[in-house]
């Protein structure tokens, strides 16, 4: 089999789509069944897959720029798959896979992975030009699409659903956290912890961008209502890009801070994260929406209670591990905090049933279950 995988979403420091990429793209890498692999990203192929040590992310901050302009935007739309389409000339006897929505008109046949629908279900969350560009590039990429994989289920069955897809072309296949999520002992912890003014055990943990999807001011308001002790035992620790259309937020954010209960650290090395997420209490995670909600299931493998809403995808990637309520539902997700907290026989089992539902996924199943979906393509099925 001859493929061309998209590499254009690895930019380090890894995260979400970037770390998908990576990761299968090394497993390809492996795969004897895979006759030549070609890592392709703007409009030219790579002589091998970007590393930490490349400098992949200067068309990253180009890209940004041109998001903030309507005429760029609709300019960039139009030049990018025309000059993509010209370096993939001649290359039709190959299969091509995006792992990040956007397909380029391509001779051979094609995979687009598709990791949630906000653009089109949440477009709200979004700034309104980023809106445009991207629903003009996922009808494309529909239309040019020989079969579309999803990350869950629930996406899955909402792709069919939402733009009338045939779903026995849509697949999924659910992603994996990282080996260097996993539990570690206070002494490991220590160091790194106290750099960000934290103790092990000694905060609960929300980790993602600050945005409305995320239900944040939810969060804030059921933490508010725990036992000021708890909350001055256990503070909400929150970690992530600082985010979009959330000047609210932030503004009770540093309110919590100047309480003592909340604080809200940025984003923080990647070499970091692992840390935070072992060294942490309990994860809480109450999002309107997610495609998977990867930050639950690295909770779960490094040993670490979880309270999540149960919106979207999130009982797929839980499964009975967690505690879960409705997302809006304050006065329940108080309560759960405050069990998972506090209950320490319910915290037991849910350390325990949290690593041994993450090891069911895993990067090595992600790749072969992709490749699955090669085959069915590469022989018209």
């Amino acid at each position: 089999m001859k493929l061309i995988l998209s590499v254009e979403p690895v930019r380090f420091p890894l995260t979400g789509i970037g770390r998908y990429t990576y990761e299968l793209a090394l497993r390809l890498q492996q795969n004897p069944e895979i006759t030549d692999l070609q890592f392709f990203a703007g409009r030219r192929f790579l002589p091998a897959l970007p590393t930490a040590a490349d400098e992949s992310g200067n068309g990253y901050g180009l890209k940004r720029a041109v998001q903030k302009n309507f005429l760029a935007v609709e300019a960039y739309r139009l030049l990018m798959p025309l000059l993509r389409k010209r370096a993939l000339k001649n290359h039709g006897d190959f299969l091509y896979h995006s792992p990040n929505y956007y397909l380029p008109p391509f001779a051979g046949r094609s995979v687009a992975t598709f990791h949630d629908l906000s653009p089109f279900t949440w477009s709200h969350c979004h700034a309104p030009q980023l809106v445009r560009y991207l629903q003009k590039e996922l009808k494309a990429t529909l239309v040019r699409a020989d079969a579309l994989i999803t990350d869950s289920e629930y996406t899955r069955k909402e792709l069919a659903e939402y733009f009338s897809w045939p779903i026995e072309r849509i697949h999924t296949v659910p992603l994996a956290s990282s080996a260097e999520f996993h539990p570690r002992s206070a002494d490991e912890l220590r160091s790194t912890l106290s750099r960000h003014g934290l103790t092990v055990d000694g905060y609960s943990l929300f980790v993602g961008t600050i945005e409305p999807r995320k239900n944040i001011e939810t969060l804030l308001d059921a933490y508010s209502r725990l036992p000021i002790e708890v909350r001055k035992r256990w503070p909400l620790v929150l970690t992530g890009y600082h985010g979009w259309r959330n000047e609210s937020i932030h503004q009770r954010l540093e309110s919590a801070r100047r309480e003592g209960w909340a604080f809200y650290l940025g984003f923080v090395p990647s070499e970091d994260l692992p840390l935070l997420f072992a060294g942490a209490r309990l994860f809480t995670f109450p999002s309107l929406y997610e495609g998977f909600g990867l930050p639950v299931l690295e909770a779960m493998s490094s040993g670490v209670p979880v309270v999540c809403s149960n919106s979207s995808s999130l009982p797929e990637v839980a499964g009975d591990a967690a505690l879960m309520c409705e997302a809006k539902d304050t006065e329940t997700l108080t309560g759960l905090i405050q069990r998972g907290l506090e209950d320490e026989m319910w915290r037991s089992s849910a350390v325990e049933q949290g690593l041994l539902h993450a090891a069911k996924f895993s990067w090595e199943r992600c790749a072969m279950e992709t490749l699955e979906v090669y085959r069915k393509v590469v022989k018209g099925q």
